[in-house]
């Protein structure tokens, strides 16, 4: 029934799911529970109580539940899994959108499962709910004596977007902390959760040929890219108040560029880490009036994805018919530290573009002797990518030669191919954020001081983007983007990295 991969013994826990029916659950957190109980990574004392404001009961939840396994998980549940799996899940009806949400009965059906499946009083209260909700659910768990962490402990994960605004995430942040300790408080960033993103450590700080010319000296430019061929679906509402800016640059993507650029911590435990990524969104040169030209932004408009017209965002459901909100967006940012000095970093994400991938690419200087024969005239710099998605792995662009006769110099690719070597064994960020919150790991979890550094990076964007509007649409679906984002690289003799044949 269980596979292969536990490597240590799970705590006891009630894992309590806000938002048990909406979209997060059926499409990530049940698969993700799923799998971790068929791999063996959740104890045998582990429960899951659902809540919502429908009256399902427990059958039509296992109902909801079975549904959502059906169609989104990797293994597909056989009748013996699915009845032990089932067994821990349990569902209450809970109204957190109301002021007069019932939550002394949520404390008694916890207390009685508690003593049936022998969950220690241990738990993590998941937050899969509209964001205006966030603050309110904290606080009535702390006055209903759900958060006291005395003995058991109990913990509380949170979705994005933890804010719309330096100000409102510091007002969030405020009213959790009045609840529970920092400590206790796991702020969901998933890309931090995805293995290749994980894998940037070990690529850095694990290999010899890296780490000491990981600096100005030799590296010409950095690439973070995230790009998407959807749409925003049925997300417009959310994605009217957030646009590209906070879906993705303002946690995913600066991040990876935290991690890519950190210097060496002094150990590789979640305190170190996260100091050095807090020092490197720190030195982020913020942008200024006169920046304009290091910054583009635009939203798709009508046109065609895979052979098939599709809308143009003004047309999505819930969107503005004359929204302004971005759904691209391409800069030069830098570091101003001695590491980066005078390294350019581009960044480009998109909705509904013409291709879907979200990687590093890490250019090096080419070498000083090159030009001296003739015969390199068509070496190109090496060129290092970690690709998160698809097809995660770690591809090495160098020099070789052509084979056959006479010296010709071609570009040839070290190939890692992390999906391929290990399959669907390997764990979905939502799985491994679970486990992670349950043994009490937060490294793999933003820390305050990451996300207040990374908002004063997003407002100083917004300030230059406000005092220049920009006419939307100006990008048709299924293409690359704007063509000043083009021009943004072409100004500095260079081109936006592309695998060869995609």
């Amino acid at each position: 029934m269980t596979e292969e991969r536990a490597t240590e013994i799970p705590n006891p826990c009630l894992f309590v799911l806000f938002g048990g029916t909406g979209d997060l659950a059926k499409r990530k957190l049940i698969p993700a529970l799923y799998d971790l109980f068929r791999a063996g990574e959740l104890s045998p004392r582990f429960a899951v109580v659902a809540t919502g404001r429908s009256p399902l009961g427990d059958e039509g939840y296992h109902a909801l539940a079975k549904a959502s396994l059906d169609e989104f998980s990797r293994k597909k549940p056989d009748e013996e899994s699915w009845k032990a799996f089932s067994s821990m899940l349990s569902y209450h009806v809970l109204d957190f959108s109301s002021p007069d949400a019932d939550y002394t009965g949520l404390r008694d059906c916890l207390e009685t499962i508690d003593g049936r499946r022998g969950t220690a009083g241990n738990r993590i209260f998941f937050l899969a709910t509209a964001p205006e909700f966030f603050g309110r659910s904290v606080k009535a768990l702390k006055a209903n004596g759900l958060l006291d962490n005395q003995g058991p402990w109990q913990r509380v994960m949170v979705e994005k977007p933890f804010g719309t605004s330096l100000a409102t995430a510091r007002e969030l942040n405020k009213e959790i902390l009045t609840a529970l300790p920092e400590e206790n408080v796991y702020r969901i960033d998933h890309y931090l959760g995805k293995e290749m993103v994980q894998n940037i450590t070990a690529i850095r700080f694990g290999n010899a040929i890296f780490e000491p010319i990981w600096n100005h000296r030799h590296i010409e430019c950095i690439q973070v890219q995230s790009t998407e061929t959807l749409g925003i679906g049925t997300r417009g509402d959310y994605y009217e108040q957030s646009g590209i800016l906070k879906d993705m640059l303002q946690n995913h993507i600066l991040q990876m560029l935290a991690l890519t650029c950190m210097e060496p911590p002094v150990d590789l435990s979640p305190g170190e880490v996260q100091l050095e990524k807090i020092r490197v969104l720190s030195a982020l040169r913020p942008f200024r009036g006169g920046d304009e030209e290091s910054l583009v932004v635009g939203q798709y408009g009508p046109g065609m994805v895979d052979g098939q017209p599709v809308a143009g965002y003004r047309s999505e459901p819930r969107t503005a018919k004359d929204s302004t909100t971005p759904t691209f967006i391409a800069l030069k940012a830098h570091i101003d530290s001695p590491r980066w000095q005078g390294v350019p970093i581009y960044i480009r994400a998109g909705k509904r573009l013409d291709r879907m991938v979200s990687e590093i690419s890490i250019r090096f200087r080419q070498v000083p002797g090159v030009p001296c024969y003739s015969e390199f005239a068509e070496a190109h710099p090496d060129v290092l990518v970690i690709r998160i998605q698809p097809g995660e792995g770690i591809y090495f662009h160098m020099n070789a030669k052509k084979p056959g006769k006479g010296f010709q110099i071609e570009t040839v690719e070290l190939d890692y191919c992390q999906a391929s070597r290990y399959t669907d064994n390997t764990p979905e960020s939502y799985e491994r954020l679970i486990f992670e919150a349950i043994q009490g790991n937060p490294a793999f979890f933003t820390g305050w001081d990451e996300l207040e550094r990374s908002w004063r990076y997003i407002e100083s964007i917004e300030r230059v983007l406000a005092a220049r509007p920009t006419v939307y649409p100006n990008y048709a679906a299924g293409t690359a983007g704007p063509v000043a984002a083009e021009a943004l690289v072409r100004a500095d003799g260079r081109t936006w990295w592309k695998e060869a044949g995609e």
